[in-house]
């Protein structure tokens, strides 16, 4: 198992552990982005406050292990999402979105934001927006595993997925366990509570674990309570090339997606939400 750190960011006005990307490792299959927030205490308005902002080329996990979180997006939707449930936004062409503090949720808010880059074939496809209020599981012994996206295990999530992939919830009581996993799939563990050991090594928030494609078993072991996302898929087929919110393929298709935002030339649409649009920064590589 290849062990790195994950870096500091801030989003939202909350301190987060960015593990992917990372400058060695990219993607892990067509995951491309992970931000472990929290946990942070919420009182009153406080918590994640994301305006409005842009999103193109990907899929948006949303997951949470404590707190309330409400998502309102360009295609109308308003969703609050609690612990256990799945929201799943698909940009396609082009969508924008926000998340905010509900204004009654009081407490710990603490999960996880990941992208999913899409493939060729759907990339420039309908935006789109679903909610799972419940998700399948599967028994692992001394603990358990809810099947976010794709498939575990032969138990398989009803989540839109356009690759091949899983993304997983473990939790573990202490003890060690067994976790199957698809050979052909490159996979990534990233800790949210507790420690776990893989291999020999020991994994605790802020790290990431990544494992090269060849491994049918994944072994597990916990001195107490841990809870871990466990990530993978077939390696993406196609280079991805990214810039603040957009997956695309070229600079180009990314700096005009920038512009157009910045614009507001319709493309994205409008996020019916009290908090303000956020611009685009100018793309890194311009020297203008």
């Amino acid at each position: 198992m290849e062990v790195s750190s994950s870096r500091a960011a801030e989003v939202g006005g909350q301190q987060v552990r960015r593990a992917l990307p990372q400058h060695r490792r990219r993607t892990v299959g067509a995951w491309c982005f992970a931000d472990h927030f929290g946990p942070t205490a919420v009182t009153g308005q406080g918590g994640v406050n994301v305006g409005p902002h842009p999103h193109l080329g990907l899929h948006t996990v949303t997951w949470l292990v404590s707190g309330e979180l409400l998502h309102r997006d360009s295609l109308g939707s308003e969703q609050l999402i609690r612990p256990g449930e799945l929201n799943l936004m698909t940009a396609g062409r082009g969508i924008s979105h926000a998340e905010e503090a509900t204004g009654s949720f009081r407490g710990d808010l603490h999960g996880i934001q990941l992208w999913v880059a899409q493939p060729e074939a759907t990339r420039h496809g309908e935006p789109a927006f679903e909610h799972h209020a419940s998700l399948p599981a599967v028994d692992l012994g001394t603990g358990s595993a809810t099947v976010v996206v794709g498939d575990l295990g032969g138990v398989a999530s009803s989540a839109r997925r356009d690759s091949e992939l899983v993304g997983a919830e473990i939790q573990l009581h202490g003890g060690t366990t067994d976790v199957p996993l698809q050979a052909g799939f490159e996979h990534a563990l990233v800790v949210l509570e507790g420690a776990v050991t893989v291999e020999g090594e020991e994994l605790v928030p802020g790290q990431l674990g990544y494992l090269d494609p060849g491994t049918d078993e994944l072994g597990l072991a916990a001195s107490g309570p841990a809870r871990l996302l466990l990530i993978g898929g077939a390696p993406f087929p196609e280079p991805v090339t990214m810039f603040w919110n957009f997956v695309g393929r070229s600079r180009e298709e990314l700096a005009g997606a920038a512009r157009g935002w910045n614009a507001d030339d319709g493309r994205f649409g409008t996020v019916a939400s009290p908090l303000a649009r956020i611009p685009s920064p100018a793309p890194w590589w311009r020297q203008d």
